[in-house]
Parts: structure tokens; C-alpha cells; sequence
């Protein structure tokens, strides 16, 4: 048996050598960080380089977010939902002040450690999860046809979580496929404070419905640390999302950030199982589509090594150029190049 002043100093070594494992762990894929919304932990409108962090990880970690419709309270309840099916968070984060230029709650910024200006952050999207069971859709001043239908209107969409759909009316079923149309880091300083609604080189509100579990963003570095921010959930979309909004709700997701140095991009770009997609962002359509189809060009020169003249073909014979959205003052285009073209030798 040991002397009782060297089990004592086993005993302390142990729970400082429990300690440290335990510091290592957090932000591992079995334990991590937590993020939830609240009055100090949203950024209500804007992606800014001088938002203050709520939270520091570091490249590697994972972090369960939890992000909130964008609505009030009494709008719900004037839309018909019972007061007390909505989230706390939600009646919690309107005592937030300091709100615009836009209208989104985004949940952030996150600082991640290792990212500097000119690097590349990877978020890798683990798992998203509905906490709710019901989303709404509004009709809203900006939409798409706005200057021929003139009637506002919200309806609360019941979701159902086990077979995954969407109750839209009597007969109509929407498919579910959850994702958050935000995601973004902070825009260049000079930028200022970016409205949360344009998408842009910075990420933001891209609306793009690919980007469900099991999908990757990549995102280029502005500012050191990134300043990662997200929410706008859709429990589904269609592309377009003409009247602007899509099947709004809040949602849960886990994520990995990963830094990338020494590797450049110029804008957002995504990966799935399935599909590499470029995006493209502008006021003009035309101009957006000439971005993604430009940057899908130089993802095959660069990773697949092909000349321009044969990107460009590749791009015309197996490229689906689509329209993301048409409503959040930048358009949105992205171009998908199936992975299956690309047999092993």
C-alpha cells in the first residue's frame, strides 16, 4: 500500500492528468462545444470583421449549434401558431439592440484560432436536426414577383419529423431536406458592416439546398480568426426561393471547421458525396452565372488539370448550371459537376 502523502500525490496527478483529457477532448466529435442562441450569443442582421466573438475553437474542432427562425413572436402568433410552441431563444434574443443593416439572427461569430486572411476555412457539415415541428412561409416585399402579387401572407408549415415532410395544405407534401441558407465569415474590413441578406465572396446568405448533411462549404479568410456566423434554417427549398422565403424554422447542426493554408479561392465552394458546385454571386444574373461557370472552369484546371478550352467544353457537357435564388439583393447561381464523370484508371 502506498504512503498516504504518495497517494495523495497520485490521487491530484490523476485528476490534472483527468483535467488535461478532458480540456483535449472538448470540441472533439464525441464531446463538442455547445453554441446556443441568446441575446449575447447572435448577431442580429450583419456579417462584420468587428463582431465580437462568442466562442474560440481551433481548426479540427466540432461545435453543435443551434440557430433560430427569422421571425417574432407575435408574427407567429399572428400567423396562427400557439404561443407557447415558440422557443424560448426566440422571445429571448428580442432584447437584442444593436440589429441590422439586415434582418437575419445568425448565430456567432465563431473565432477559429489558426485563420488568417488569405486562407481557406472547411466547414463540414456532420448532422442537422429539426428542434421544431414547424416552419413557416412569407410572402415578402422583395420577392421575385413582387410587383404583380401584391398579397403579404405567412403560413405556418407543421413539419413532420419522422416521415420527414412538410404539411404545406390539404393533399400537398413538401419533402424535407434541412439546411441552413446562412453560413458565412466576416467580409473584407473594408466591407464595413455587410447586410446579412446579399450573399457574397464572404459566404453568407447563399440559400443553396445542397448544402445538407454530409455536405462541405468552403469559404475564403478575410480577417483573422474568420468570424463564422450561421443560421437562416430551411427545413426545404426550391431553387429560386421566389416569394423569399423558403420553409423557415430553426434548426440544430454539428460541424467541423478545419483551416486550410496556402490554399486559395476566390469564392464559395462546395462538395458533396455526389457533386463539387461553385457559386456565384451578383446583382446581375448574367453576372453571377458568368462567376460560377468561371469558377467551376478553374476548379478543373486546377484539381483535374485540364486545359481551359477542355474545362470549358467539360463544363457545357457535364455541368448543371442552376439558378440558387433570385430574391436576396445578390443573386445567386451555382454550376455542379457530377463526381461520377471521373472514372478511375
Amino acid at each position: 500500500m502506498l504512503p498516504a502523502s504518495r497517494l495523495k500525490i497520485c490521487i491530484a496527478s490523476f485528476c490534472l492528468c483527468s483535467s488535461s483529457l478532458s480540456a483535449q477532448q472538448k470540441g472533439s466529435a464525441a464531446d463538442p462545444y455547445i453554441l446556443s442562441p441568446s441575446a449575447t450569443t447572435v448577431a442580429w442582421g450583419n456579417y462584420w470583421s468587428e463582431m465580437p466573438p462568442v466562442l474560440h475553437i481551433h481548426s479540427g474542432d466540432y461545435v453543435k449549434v443551434h440557430t433560430l427562425l427569422t421571425s417574432t413572436p407575435e408574427r407567429l402568433a399572428d400567423a396562427g401558431l400557439p404561443p407557447d410552441q415558440v422557443e424560448k431563444e426566440l422571445r429571448e434574443v428580442q432584447a437584442v439592440k444593436d440589429r441590422g443593416p439586415g434582418g437575419h439572427v445568425l448565430t456567432g461569430p465563431i473565432y477559429i484560432e489558426e485563420a488568417e486572411p488569405g486562407d481557406v476555412l472547411e466547414i463540414r457539415i456532420r448532422s442537422i436536426e429539426l428542434p421544431i415541428a414547424y416552419g413557416y412561409n412569407a410572402i415578402g416585399q422583395n420577392g421575385f414577383l413582387s410587383d404583380e402579387i401584391f398579397e403579404r401572407k405567412m403560413k405556418i408549415i407543421p413539419l413532420d419529423r419522422q416521415k420527414m415532410v412538410g404539411h404545406f395544405a390539404p393533399g400537398i407534401d413538401i419533402p424535407l431536406h434541412p439546411f441552413f441558407g446562412s453560413m458565412g465569415v466576416a467580409p473584407p474590413k473594408e466591407a464595413g458592416r455587410w447586410n446579412s441578406a446579399p450573399p457574397w465572396i464572404h459566404g453568407g446568405n447563399l440559400d443553396n439546398k445542397e448544402l445538407v448533411a454530409g455536405a462541405t462549404l468552403f469559404l475564403p479568410v478575410h480577417i483573422k480568426g474568420a468570424l463564422f456566423e450561421i443560421g437562416d434554417g430551411h427545413a426545404a427549398q426550391g431553387n429560386g426561393e421566389v416569394d423569399i422565403t423558403a420553409i423557415e424554422t430553426s434548426l440544430k447542426g454539428n460541424l467541423q471547421f478545419i483551416v486550410h493554408k496556402g490554399k486559395k479561392l476566390s469564392w464559395p465552394r462546395a462538395e458533396t458525396p455526389t457533386y463539387i458546385i461553385t457559386m456565384g454571386c451578383d446583382r446581375d444574373l448574367n453576372a453571377a452565372t458568368r462567376i460560377a461557370v468561371r469558377e467551376m472552369i478553374r476548379y478543373l484546371m486546377e484539381e483535374k488539370k485540364l486545359s481551359q478550352a477542355d474545362a470549358y467544353m467539360l463544363a457545357s457537357v457535364a455541368v448543371d448550371v442552376n439558378i440558387t435564388q433570385l430574391v436576396d439583393g445578390n443573386v445567386g447561381v451555382h454550376a455542379m459537376l457530377p463526381k461520377a464523370i471521373f472514372v478511375q484508371q
